[in-house]
């Protein structure tokens, strides 16, 4: 018991002296953020001077509310503009069949209606999934039991 006791006093003394010893001082503190200073000015200089294609305004962002076209450019995430964004108002949740118009937790959107795709027999599992005829749509597998 008494070796245990000393093993810990030395633990904590040893781990007070790392402590101190890895905190920088005032000084230290001070001569980093003077190399710092430094630092930046030399990045600052240059023989050229400065550029004038960094020294031009940014052109503003083309959004759909605005030019419709943008969303019909090839790369654009949806033919249809909702809130100043792209979208697919066909699959996209948030704006099924129409602008705002949220799908339920667990729907998904299929041509632009909220489905449930764990039940639905038109949609099983994902949109266009037909299941066969008198067949059954449960957990998004037709005839599962």
């Amino acid at each position: 018991m008494k070796y245990l006791r000393s093993f810990l006093i030395l633990a904590m003394f040893m781990a007070l002296i790392i402590s101190v010893l890895s905190t920088p001082s005032e000084e230290q503190i001070i001569d980093d953020e003077d190399e710092t200073t430094l630092f930046d000015e030399e990045q600052k200089t240059s023989l050229r001077g400065a550029s004038r294609f960094l020294a031009q305004k940014p052109r503003a962002t083309m959004t759909c509310n605005k030019y419709p076209r943008v969303c019909r450019a090839k790369g654009s995430s949806g033919p249809d503009c909702c809130k100043k964004k792209c979208v697919n108002v066909k699959t996209d949740r948030l704006n099924c069949g129409a602008c705002g118009k949220k799908c339920k937790y667990g729907e998904i959107c299929c041509k632009g209606q909220c489905v449930n795709q764990l039940s639905n027999k038109r949609h099983c599992g994902g949109c266009g999934n037909k299941c066969d005829k008198g067949g059954l749509c449960v957990y998004g597998l037709c005839s599962y039991a």
